[in-house]
């Protein structure tokens, strides 16, 4: 058995397999006050949201709002601590057999929010459902990265999800079966599409399901308010396994959509976290220097060609898309724009990534005047000048920060090669539907990594990819990403896919997210470290002033 407290990569997973350990205590995983902190009366976390959440239903839930919420009201196999350790969440060990082919999972004893035990068969349930074509999941192609058996012919329908590899040996005991050797595999299953889902309350109440009424869960609180784009309310599940050491006893999102109304509502004292509007940084860290903080992200901020049939003619042109990427000055954009850290991409994968080396790649060589020149030769040799300009689209969800980001590459486009990007702009539900059906010219991407491990960024852009919005397809590429799962030195696959999209370009890296905060001085437990960012309000506690 293995002890769930290991910060897991493909080289190192295998040689962890070894030893049987059995967990004597948890409190250490819990909010933990430091010797002398006086806890707050009031137990009550308030942030800030830029959009609604879509959705809160495990299977369902596609984006970083949606999946904080989720860590909340429900509890995968594996959770991870504040610095992105992998721990124990309902399963308290697991074991890796048959060459890593085979996982099998001992389960806590842990009850859900209307007292029903959790137990194997629910994680059985939602893995089928998530798998399940009728589901419709946007995260299907995650469980076909998880190499679970049978999982792409469930996915296409050929199988029904009877069939997929993973089975309840009994009520505390899950096996998971895959097609290949996944060291990574336990890593993954702290992703939110793998959580357990209530069977019985899913079949009763269908897509009502997760109204805050009708929802049970197995995290440490309870949905009790879901106000469509306004705010959400979640109090404590007094049935979560460890409730005993959670102190926190209400968190609540507001959405604020325009970032300097958040700031200044958290001046004012009526959030406790809010996202850093852009360029602000170094102001507010001069004068609010304990309360202001920036640091390393998993995420790559990009934008993305449609190069599907119905996307311009004109990004067909690989000159074109090199153009496009060689004229934005990265470091305008993350120095003068931003201002809070953020690093300048000219790769897709960013450095914080576990085990990965940044790749050197061309054109990320070169200065900011070598690049505009090669830029202004592509597309006149593309057939585009400022007496013929290129004209597209261009679409971002709505926020300050993503208009301003968007403002500052049109104009350099529009300077140095005459383009005329005209920018659009919509609501992040929307904009996900659109993009996801290739209604669109350019669009606005992000990707904040689902596990630390290069794989999780540069999947994305393999032909099947249920995230490749642009619909670039190279096979030399699908080949590289295939093989790397088995591979003992996957970095040289890494780079040669790194290599092959900046020779193509079928996205423009823009920056590598820092995350930008204001935390309110009362609020303990924040995982600044954890570059994953996945956190659980169990976790955090509020002093007194």
């Amino acid at each position: 058995m293995t002890i769930l407290k290991t910060k897991f990569s493909k080289g190192a997973a295998i040689a962890l397999l070894a030893g049987a350990t059995a967990l004597t205590s948890f409190s250490a995983y819990a909010a933990s006050p430091m010797a002398g902190e006086t806890l707050a009366a009031d137990q009550t976390y308030t942030y800030r949201m830029l959009d609604g959440f879509p959705s809160l239903d495990p299977q369902l839930v596609e984006d970083v709002s949606g999946s904080d919420a989720a860590r909340d009201l429900f509890e995968g196999l594996m959770n991870q601590d504040a610095d992105g350790n992998l721990i124990p969440g309902v399963a308290l060990s697991y074991e890796a057999t048959e060459g890593n082919t085979v996982y099998t999972f001992k389960l806590r004893q842990s009850n859900w929010s209307n007292g029903d035990a959790v137990t194997a068969n629910d994680f059985v349930y939602a893995w089928r459902r998530a798998a399940d074509p009728k589901t419709a999941s946007p995260y299907q192609w995650y469980m076909d990265l998880m190499s679970i058996k049978n999982v792409a012919a469930v996915i296409k329908g050929d199988m029904d999800p009877s069939e997929l590899g993973i089975e309840a040996l009994d009520d505390y005991t899950l096996q998971v079966t895959l097609s290949a050797a996944l060291p990574y595999f336990a890593d993954m299953t702290a992703h939110t599409t793998t959580f357990p889902t209530h069977q019985a309350t899913v079949e009763e109440f269908g897509n009502e399901w997760t109204r805050p009424e009708n929802m049970v869960g197995n995290g440490a609180y309870k949905l009790t308010e879901w106000v469509l784009k306004e705010r959400t309310t979640r109090v404590r599940n007094t049935e979560y396994w460890d409730n005993e050491n959670t102190i926190l006893d209400t968190v609540i999102s507001m959405v604020i959509s325009d970032e300097n109304v958040a700031l200044t509502r958290y001046l004012a004292g009526e959030l406790d976290k809010t996202e850093v509007p852009a360029g602000q940084y170094p102001a507010l860290k001069e004068s609010n220097p304990a309360e202001t903080f920036s640091f390393p992200r998993l995420c790559s901020y990009y934008y993305t060609f449609n190069l599907s049939d119905t996307g311009p003619e004109a990004f067909k042109d690989q000159r074109v898309r090199h153009a496009l990427s060689y004229a934005i000055d990265r470091n305008v954009i993350s120095e003068q724009v931003l201002k809070g850290g953020q690093y300048p991409a000219y790769t897709f994968t960013p450095g914080a990534t576990a085990g990965f080396e940044v790749p050197t790649v061309p054109y990320g060589t070169w200065t900011q005047a070598e690049r505009d020149a090669k830029a202004v030769e592509l597309l006149a040799e593309a057939g585009y000048t400022k007496d013929n300009p290129l004209k597209f689209n261009m679409l971002y969800n709505t926020s300050e920060a993503h208009k301003k980001i968007a403002v500052v590459m049109s104009q350099m486009w529009k300077q140095k090669l005459g383009v005329e990007a005209t920018l659009a702009n919509q609501e992040w539900k929307t904009f996900l539907e659109v993009r996801g059906k290739q209604d669109f010219e350019m669009a606005r991407g992000a990707w904040c990594g689902d596990y630390n491990e290069a794989s999780t960024f540069l999947d994305l852009l393999t032909t099947e990819s249920g995230y490749n919005d642009g619909k670039w397809s190279n096979a030399r590429v699908d080949e590289l990403m295939a093989s790397a799962k088995t591979s003992s030195n996957a970095g040289v696959n890494y780079t040669e896919v790194e290599q092959i999209m900046a020779a193509e370009m079928p996205v423009i890296p823009v920056y590598h997210y820092t995350g930008v905060l204001m935390i309110n001085e009362q609020l303990k437990g924040w995982p600044l470290s954890n570059v994953q960012q996945k956190f659980y309000s169990r976790n955090f506690y509020k002093v007194a002033k």
